[in-house]
C-alpha cells in the first residue's frame, strides 16, 4: 500500500509540472518570436541543429539542459518555447524549466517536423 501511495504522489508531482507547461503551434510560436515575446530553446542534438534550425533559437541539446539552465535565467519570467524533433524532447525539457521556476514554459506542438510542414523558414547559419 505504501508503495502506491509513493507512486501515486510521484505520478501527481510529475503532472503537476507538465500542467505548468502550455503547448503552441508552430505558427504560435513563429508569432510569438517576431513580437519578440518570446524566446524559443532548441533542444535537438549537435547533428540536428546543423542540419537546420529555427533563426534565432537557443540551442541547448536535451541532455545539458539540467546543468545549463542557468544560462537561461534571464528568461526565467518571459515566455520560453522549448522545440526538438516530434514535441517528445522538447516537453522533458519544458518540464525541467518549470520544475526550475520558470513561470511562462511553453512546449512547441510537433516540433520542427511540424513547423516545416507550416511552411515556416529554417536555417543552417
Amino acid at each position: 500500500m505504501k508503495k502506491i501511495i509513493v507512486l501515486l504522489s510521484s505520478l501527481l508531482g510529475i503532472s503537476s509540472v507538465f500542467a505548468d507547461v502550455l503547448t503552441v503551434s508552430p505558427q504560435q510560436a513563429a508569432q510569438m518570436q517576431t513580437q519578440q515575446t518570446a524566446v524559443i530553446i532548441d533542444v535537438r542534438e549537435n547533428d540536428e541543429w546543423n542540419a537546420g534550425h529555427i533563426a534565432g533559437a537557443i540551442h541547448i541539446p536535451l541532455g545539458e539542459i539540467q546543468t545549463r539552465v542557468g544560462e537561461l535565467a534571464k528568461y526565467k519570467n518571459q515566455a520560453v518555447i522549448m522545440q526538438c524533433r516530434s514535441g517528445t524532447r522538447s516537453e522533458k525539457a519544458a518540464g525541467i524549466l518549470a520544475k526550475s521556476g520558470f513561470t511562462n514554459v511553453h512546449n512547441m506542438d510537433g516540433g520542427l517536423n511540424a513547423w516545416q510542414k507550416s511552411n515556416l523558414e529554417i536555417t543552417t547559419q
